[in-house]
């Protein structure tokens, strides 16, 4: 079975879980989340803890029962510290900033671009080049990093678009003039 979905998930205090199958429902301080899960996965709800169950079929329930685990354990991770993806722009005149509920980008292109963000997602700009997106929901968040960055990727030569903090970007020669 799986290893993974076999680990209880601590739940911690201030956290509030019902779970009303097909659907899980979890409460903390920072907000609330929802996740509909397969009928098939058992979940035992103890006061400082959750079980997973597997199903009966071998191949679907060691998949189910992992995937279940970590959704719950993302849902009750989101709701009491929540989740942070950090991006940075790179390129001579390339910009964002916050307005209200959207992000404002300069990237090169001869318009400005606007972008909005989705309900449970705020974002936050230092010196105009690095974007800080904050929220309770991991699938949301990651998300909405993945769309910024499609915007301008990082491209290998020059170094310049949107590129996570963590991301290296492998950088290629140019062409060399032959004498």
């Amino acid at each position: 079975m799986s290893r993974i979905g076999k680990k209880p998930i601590p739940v911690p205090q201030g956290v509030k879980i019902s779970v009303e199958s097909p659907v899980v429902k979890v409460s903390g301080p920072k907000g609330n989340l929802s996740q509909t899960i397969d009928r098939a996965v058992a979940l035992s709800v103890e006061k400082d803890k959750i079980l997973v169950q597997a199903p009966d079929d071998p191949r679907k329930g060691k998949a189910l029962q992992g995937l279940t685990r970590t959704l719950i354990a993302n849902m009750i991770k989101g709701v009491s510290q929540g989740f942070e993806r950090v991006l940075e722009i790179n390129g001579v005149g390339y910009r964002a900033e916050v307005q209200g509920n959207a992000l404002n980008f300069s990237l090169g292109y001869s318009h400005p671009i606007r972008f909005p963000l989705p309900e449970g997602v705020k974002a936050e700009v230092e010196r105009q080049v690095r974007i800080t997106l904050k929220g309770t929901d991991k699938n949301v968040l990651g998300l909405t990093a993945a769309r910024i960055r499609r915007l301008r990727p990082p491209e290998p030569y020059g170094g310049k678009g949107i590129k996570y903090v963590e991301e290296v970007i492998h950088r290629k020669a140019g062409k060399t003039a032959v004498g």
